[in-house]
């Protein structure tokens, strides 16, 4: 960063933090850290995650602030969990659906019950280190704590944008089914434990839901049991489904091949039937694809010459160059993007690259797609 010109501060580690408040309010503390210089009234703190530093930062600032005599505060932006729905809406079940790596969990703020009489929804983490927040602000403005609950640092008026609770039901009892699937497939790949899986298969069962909900899933199950009895199907007796539901509430289906990967078919057999091409018509030039496996095998030295969905649509942009109907497959890509897919083997990083670029949402089951320890 320093060698492109962006200013870096370092936030040192402070003994005792968060527990032991005299030190981290202190010149040890807070006051070993560098000030960060701000010219605009309003500064926004942001991070790649939880645990990156925000409040930290924020909490530096403020001691340096009151250090110079200047009034400064700050506020946490924070969508969910929504603060005022019910603690078990399947929105905010979803919350902890998507944290379970983190083990977080909702319950009612006892801070903001107590001061106001009103029940108000957050998280255990910002429960759990309200009382020691409090008296770091306490000491740093000399008395005001800012705050008297945890819910008060928020903003969060995403609960007041809620026009069709039913709506907003349904679409979260679709994410929990799809935060499972990612939570099984991180399992698979060695990043979470199994404990974080069984919780977020619990969320499902919160909410009465399971992976068999999402309809996308049956379907493309369905057609990885067909592979076996199609004619050149499957590659290297490992036979992967993928499906789609289009926006008019339609399946498509695709199977893996030696000629393609599951997603590369799924995305050609879908353009198709939306330009209102026949399934058997193909997009792709031969000259196109073998020039495409030839220097895979003979150039890259790949052990499988079968055509990722970032190839496929490299080919088919070429194809569309000097054929009209590929052109006309090609300009319906767009159509895809928001739509449900879901696979029965985890996607190759070209497939899983393609898919987040035509804008899908991805699910898949954690079965690995190649006997290959290593996937490039």
């Amino acid at each position: 960063l320093e060698r492109r010109g962006i200013r870096v501060y370092a936030h040192r580690r402070i003994p005792g933090y968060p527990t032991d408040v005299d030190t981290i309010v202190s010149d040890e503390g807070y006051g070993a850290n560098e000030h960060v210089e701000t010219e605009a009234p309003l500064v926004v703190v942001t991070g790649p995650g939880p645990g990156s530093g925000k409040l930290a930062t924020c909490l530096t600032l403020l001691y340096h602030d009151y250090r110079r005599g200047r009034k400064s505060g700050y506020a946490k932006f924070e969508t969910f969990p929504i603060w005022n729905i019910p603690l078990k809406h399947p929105v905010n079940v979803a919350y902890e659906a998507a944290t379970v790596d983190l083990r977080d969990f909702n319950l009612v703020d006892p801070f903001h019950l107590e001061a106001y009489g009103e029940t108000a929804v957050n998280y255990n983490r910002d429960v759990e280190a309200f009382p020691v927040l409090r008296r770091i602000l306490e000491r740093i403005t000399g008395g005001d704590p800012m705050y008297r609950s945890p819910t008060d640092m928020g903003v969060n008026r995403a609960g007041f944008g809620i026009v069709d609770d039913e709506v907003v039901r349904q679409a979260a009892r679709e994410e929990i089914v799809r935060r499972y699937f990612r939570a099984a497939c991180e399992y698979a790949m060695g990043s979470i434990d199994r404990d974080a899986v069984n919780l977020a298969r619990m969320k499902m069962d919160e909410v009465s839901i399971t992976p068999e909900d999402r309809v996308v899933v049956r379907a493309a199950r369905a057609a990885a049991l067909e592979g076996p009895v199609r004619k050149n199907k499957g590659n290297d007796g490992i036979f992967c489904g993928a499906a789609i539901q289009l926006q008019d509430g339609s399946i498509v289906t695709g199977i893996n091949s030696p000629l393609m990967h599951a997603a590369s078919s799924l995305v050609l057999n879908a353009i198709k039937r939306l330009a209102g091409l026949p399934e058997k018509l193909h997009l792709l030039s031969p000259a196109i694809i073998d020039s495409i496996r030839t220097m895979k095998s003979n150039v890259l030295n790949a052990r499988s010459v079968s055509l990722d969905l970032g190839e496929t649509l490299i080919a088919l942009s070429i194809s569309a160059a000097t054929n009209p109907t590929s052109q006309l497959a090609m300009e319906q890509l767009k159509e895809l993007r928001g739509c449900d897919v879901h696979m029965t083997h985890m996607p190759s990083p070209g497939d899983e690259g393609g898919l987040r670029r035509l804008g899908v949402n991805l699910t898949s089951e954690p079965n690995f797609a190649t006997r290959d320890l290593f996937v490039a």
